[in-house]
């Protein structure tokens, strides 16, 4: 296993720095989740309380982005992906960036609990220590299902929102939960196939590396199937409309169709990986979308 040590630091870090920690692509994903569950939920929240919740949740996210960075400047380094990241660029001590996402999570909480209630503070407290801790320092570097159990980490947003709003863990924010949860894994491993090669360099078991392109392909494909079973159960169950149902059967079956490239074919020396690439900008789509069509249909139909 070959890991570049990141350098240390060269000049003084800036706010861009210190932002580009909390991974702001992938904060817009979970705090838009978030406000989706907020927004669907039943009950009402005042404005001020609810803008409240969403920075509570964003930044958590981003203390534990942050947190993430701190623990794999080594592992970031050597990867060509993250090898621009502040800490592996020597523009941040790690030291700082560790304070920065302990400063970020343990204020999240803290607000969260005074300024809604306790209840959506614990879940935000727990979202954290399953990202920064269980994810990152005990299962990616272990096991390649790290995105299979460290999935639920990004799962809780929409938890948090709803659980803002009423107080009570109910099936349908659980729900919501387990829908990314499903859609994490086709997610990540379409990304993992056609950057493969990263991981394999810095020695993360990641399922093309470790259990070989055509098992991660299949498994793609299975989730998929899941994922538009569970997207589907909201509406099975009446917890949503019509607008809902059909745009989740519309939007899963489009993610299905997608992953059958992906899942039954096999990439030769030279490959685009035009199928895994197409899977994986969709995925991100499918959830802004999905999530639209829950707020929408809880605002038009109730």
């Amino acid at each position: 296993m070959a890991i570049t040590a990141a350098p240390v630091q060269t000049m003084p870090a800036e706010w861009r720095d210190f932002f580009a920690l909390t991974k702001p692509r992938v904060m817009s994903l979970v705090v838009f989740t978030g406000l989706a569950g907020l927004l669907a939920a039943p009950g009402h929240i005042h404005p001020v309380l609810g803008f409240t919740a969403i920075l509570c949740i964003a930044l958590g996210a981003g203390g534990a982005a942050t947190l993430n960075q701190w623990w794999e400047a080594d592992l970031d380094a050597g990867m060509k992906r993250t090898a621009k990241r502040p800490i592996p660029q020597g523009r941040m001590r790690r030291e700082d960036a560790r304070d920065f996402g302990l400063l970020l999570s343990c204020t999240s909480v803290g607000v969260m609990g005074l300024a809604i209630h306790w209840l959506a503070a614990i879940i935000l407290a727990v979202s954290i220590v399953y990202y920064a801790v269980v994810y990152t320092m005990w299962l990616k570097p272990r096991t390649p299902q790290n995105i299979v159990i460290g999935g639920g980490a990004g799962a809780f947003p929409p938890l948090i929102g709803w659980v803002a709003v009423t107080g009570d863990i109910t099936a349908m924010p659980l729900l919501l939960f387990a829908i990314i949860f499903i859609w994490t894994p086709p997610h990540f491993w379409a990304l993992a196939l056609f950057v493969q090669t990263d991981y394999a360099k810095v020695g993360i078991p990641m399922m093309p590396v470790v259990a070989g392109e055509k098992s991660t392909r299949r498994q793609i494909f299975a989730y998929s199937i899941g994922l538009l079973l569970i997207s589907l159960t909201p509406w099975a169950i009446g917890g949503t409309g019509a607008i809902y149902g059909i745009a989740a059967l519309a939007l899963s079956g489009l993610f299905l169709a997608l992953s059958v490239p992906v899942g039954f074919r096999t990439s030769v020396p030279g490959d685009t990986m035009k199928p895994e690439k197409r899977l994986f900008a969709y995925s991100v789509l499918y959830l802004f979308a999905l999530f639209t069509a829950l707020v929408a249909d809880r605002m038009i139909l109730s």
